[in-house]
């Protein structure tokens, strides 16, 4: 009886031994299996992050971006590169074209005109605008002198001397005082010097007039004193100071003079600030 009694006894702890230990795995394994499932989430929380991660596109670095193109803005000294040699295709000289002749007709070639069409020359050439950019001009004159105004208006461009129209006079109807007023630089527009047959110097195209508004032409007539254009009344006085004046140390007048020319600035019955003849 005591026999069976131990093998119980043996038996009951070796359950009681077996199930503690399971007991036991049992724990552990959770344990493991707990500690991986944080370990997933934990990791796949951090790959959720960077895998819905936006890139910064706030307002102030944009801003910051744009701030920082470079500059391209260019002063008037930049904007001009006013080299003969890259442009001269643009000076020439030609028989008067028959498109400019017709547009002549009625206005600067009237139908009293004694000088032939072929004494006459066009000139194309280009000159810096009171803008301080590259325009085209365009003059008539008289086939003597279309070299030497060529040359000078060459020399002007390339020193950047400041002439704000050179349109040929017929753009007015070959109205004198709407040219001058107009501040238009030309030369031929035919007609007789007043009360007389001689034709003036303009209307044999041997006279070119440059930045008439800032440059009138001044007389006195039976006491009064006459101001062309009209709208020239500031810069008769010549002891005043300003831009585009015509005197004996401007560049036009010394490279008209040195071509032959005469100008009107030097009359002593009138002055012609504006006037160039041969």
């Amino acid at each position: 009886m005591k026999k069976h009694t131990n093998i119980i006894i043996t038996a009951v702890a070796s359950l009681l031994i077996v199930t503690l230990a399971g007991r036991e795995f049992i724990k552990n394994h959770k344990k493991e299996s707990n500690d991986k499932s944080s370990t997933n989430v934990s990791e796949n929380t951090c790959e959720d992050i960077l895998d819905t991660s936006i890139p910064d596109t706030s307002i102030s670095d944009t801003c910051v971006a744009d701030t920082n193109t470079p500059d391209t803005s260019t002063s008037e000294a930049d904007i001009l590169d006013p080299t003969y040699e890259d442009n001269k295709e643009q000076f020439y000289i030609s028989e008067i074209p028959d498109d400019i002749f017709e547009k002549m007709q009625g206005k600067s070639y009237k139908a009293d005109c004694t000088l032939p069409r072929e004494n006459l020359r066009y000139i194309h050439v280009l000159h810096v605008g009171f803008d301080n950019q590259v325009h085209e001009g365009e003059l008539v004159v008289n086939k003597d002198i279309a070299d030497d105004v060529l040359e000078i208006f060459k020399e002007l461009y390339e020193s950047g001397y400041q002439i704000e129209k050179v349109r040929l006079v017929d753009e007015y109807d070959a109205d004198d005082e709407a040219s001058m007023s107009d501040n238009n630089s030309s030369a031929f527009n035919f007609r007789f010097i007043s009360h007389t047959t001689k034709i003036s110097k303009h209307g044999m195209g041997m006279a070119v007039d440059i930045n008439t508004l800032y440059n009138p032409y001044v007389k006195t007539v039976d006491g009064e004193l006459s101001i062309e254009p009209a709208n020239a009344a500031d810069y008769v006085d010549r002891s005043k100071d300003f831009s585009h004046k015509i005197d004996h140390d401007d560049l036009c007048y010394k490279l008209f003079t040195e071509h032959g020319f005469e100008w009107g600035g030097d009359w002593t019955h009138s002055k012609d600030y504006q006037h160039f003849e041969k």
